[in-house]
């Protein structure tokens, strides 16, 4: 699953640390879903749209990897 996370965050000029907190999860969960090694629940894709004020389509996508 591709993500622009980490596009998000510089919009805001946040640390991956302050989304972290804003989101109540661990900064290295941050990291690990920039780097597409972790993959969101419903709840915390929801809460991340929330912080960044758009759409969870806005900031995940599959990938044609995805679907197989």
């Amino acid at each position: 699953m591709k993500n622009r996370i980490k596009v998000q965050r510089a919009e805001l000029n946040i640390t991956q640390a302050e989304l972290a907190s804003r989101a109540g999860v661990s900064r290295q969960t941050i990291n690990a879903m920039e780097l597409g090694k972790y993959v969101p629940s419903t709840a915390l894709a929801l809460k991340l749209a929330s912080i960044f004020d758009t759409s969870v389509e806005n900031i995940f996508s599959l990938e044609e990897k995805d679907w197989t």
